[in-house]
């Protein structure tokens, strides 16, 4: 009894020690649907700058539709995995039209995007190969890269001239096949990698080539294929990870796409998706309705893309330092964990609805307001999501 007291004391410890740093994470409660605006749990109308709804599906009237009707149709869900009886017509359909809609022979669905990168890795390479990683890539690759008893290299962010540094390296050590693997665009940041510099180099070396495009699928590109569109490089990308839950209808689920003998060893090999519950049918036939809009049409893209240039320049006027891009994810950067916390506090009261991200999540003195772009903003919200900004920053002396 004695250790489980002194167990519980010493987790309050480590819970008082985030709170007095203002490092302690809260959750909000909010009691609608994901849209431009969302209310919460005290009936405040909120300006949502906080989601990943790039393009506003995750409450389009077709994707519901489309999600009842698999309800209907196919049942809540299959207790099962995939290889016992948890397949159905519906999981086959999304994993040919994420392919095609990706450019590659096949792919895998999996319960989560967390889960596609964690059995990427192991089942594909052994420890006579190599990954190599840049340094900024999200917590699931580096999970599934742990699993895996490959050489590893990381690279500095977005640093060519230190991959080929790491591909020379590789090579010197006769490693048997070589993984270069980066986010497509850098959930922190909105930084794009440089796919097309990245894609010479690995040709240059051999090498295979993976991206995790979480932050890029239905988007990026003239057609929202993704980052590889972006850059030049469809169609030239060994193997793509991804998620459901973001721009693709807001949902969950992820998938790997690939070749077909990889997407065939990972249905053999991969952990998660062997021991985990198949994708919840009303997700994948609603899934398969997001792919129908945008192959249909650019509109929310587009929409998106000019959102996305027309707040940045507002903010920069309004005296923020934002992470220079393109991309819809904005980074207003305050650099002290605090007063990330307080900026957020006082746009909450203000009506905006804009979480501050600081260490772990971020390295520490980096701490920053992630604001997200979606096609759902009316240019009226964003107008006064900027005038709540300024406002605010200037009660806490971050802008003059």
């Amino acid at each position: 009894m004695a250790a489980h007291i002194a167990f519980v004391e010493h987790l309050h410890a480590e819970l008082e020690g985030l709170r007095s740093a203002g490092l302690f994470k809260a959750e909000r409660v909010i009691t609608t649907p994901q849209g431009g605006t969302v209310h919460t749990s005290d009936g405040r109308e909120l300006i949502n700058l906080c989601a990943n709804n790039y393009l506003g599906l995750s409450s389009h009237p077709q994707v519901i539709e489309a999600a009842h009707e698999a309800l209907r149709t196919h049942g809540y869900g299959l207790s099962s995995v995939r290889f016992i009886c948890g397949t159905q017509d519906l999981h086959k359909t999304l994993e040919a039209r994420l392919a095609r809609f990706l450019g590659t022979e096949d792919a895998i669905l999996y319960a989560a995007a967390f889960d596609a990168n964690g059995g990427l890795f192991e089942p594909l390479l052994g420890e006579n190969d190599a990954i190599i990683s840049d340094e900024l890539n999200h917590a699931s690759i580096i999970d599934g890269i742990r699993l895996c008893k490959a050489q590893r290299w990381r690279y500095r962010h977005n640093d060519m001239a230190d991959l080929q540094r790491c591909l020379e390296e590789a090579d010197a050590k006769g490693a048997r096949f070589k993984l270069v693997f980066t986010d497509g665009v850098f959930s922190m940041d909105g930084t794009i990698a440089q796919l097309d510099a990245m894609r010479a180099l690995c040709d240059r070396h051999g090498a295979l080539l993976g991206i995790d495009e979480c932050h890029a699928s239905g988007f990026m590109g003239k057609t929202g294929r993704g980052t590889h569109e972006h850059r030049g490089v469809f169609g030239q990308i060994d193997i793509i990870t991804g998620t459901l839950g973001k721009a693709l209808g807001g949902a969950s689920g992820g998938f790997t796409a690939a070749r077909r003998e990889v997407v065939e060893l990972l249905r053999q090999r991969s952990r998660p998706y062997l021991f985990s519950n198949t994708v919840a049918p009303p997700i994948v036939g609603a899934s398969i309705a997001v792919l129908d809009l945008l192959e249909a049409s650019t509109a929310l893209r587009d929409k998106l893309e000019d959102n996305t240039r027309w707040f940045r320049q507002a903010i920069t006027q309004a005296g923020f330092e934002i992470k220079p891009g393109e991309h819809a994810i904005v980074p207003i950067m305050v650099y002290d964990a605090v007063k990330a916390q307080q900026l957020s506090a006082r746009l909450l009261e203000l009506g905006v609805y804009a979480v501050g991200f600081f260490f772990p999540v971020v390295p520490k003195g980096q701490a920053r307001i992630r604001v997200q772009m979606s096609a759902v903003h009316s240019r009226d919200q964003l107008e006064r999501a900027v005038a709540a900004f300024a406002q605010a920053g200037r009660e806490l002396g971050l802008v003059r």
